[in-house]
């Protein structure tokens, strides 16, 4: 059983930067593949960015690259996500989730993230 944590939200002006931390408080993602995604009132949750388990491949979505960057430290059971020239367009609640093949494994609680303009 994987339980995931997100941490480092909050309210930031447009064109600062945040770092979202998201925790395995019970178990270890050492073994999988990890992503990020957000979601807005009445929208679908939408992904931001993920990481293969061993950090070799990262992928994102078209509208943060340059801008977000994604990361982990197994041995600290955290996986990141550096967010700079944050934008009003990226509010959002943002989720981590652990993924093994197609299986979802756990998603997180979610946390805020508020861009003002």
């Amino acid at each position: 059983q994987v339980q995931l944590e997100e941490s480092g939200g909050g309210l930031v002006q447009a064109g600062g930067s945040l770092r979202l931390s998201c925790v395995a408080s019970e178990g270890t993602i050492s073994a999988y593949d990890m992503g990020w995604y957000r979601q807005t009132p009445g929208e679908e949750r939408e992904f931001v960015a993920s990481i293969s388990w061993n950090g070799q491949e990262r992928y994102y979505t078209d509208s943060v690259k340059g801008r977000f960057a994604i990361s982990r430290d197994n041995a600290e059971n955290r996986v990141y996500l550096q967010m700079n020239s944050l934008k009003p367009e990226d509010t959002a609640v943002y989720y981590c989730r652990a993924l093994m093949g197609a299986t979802i494994i756990a998603w997180g609680q979610g946390i805020q993230v508020t861009v003002s303009s």
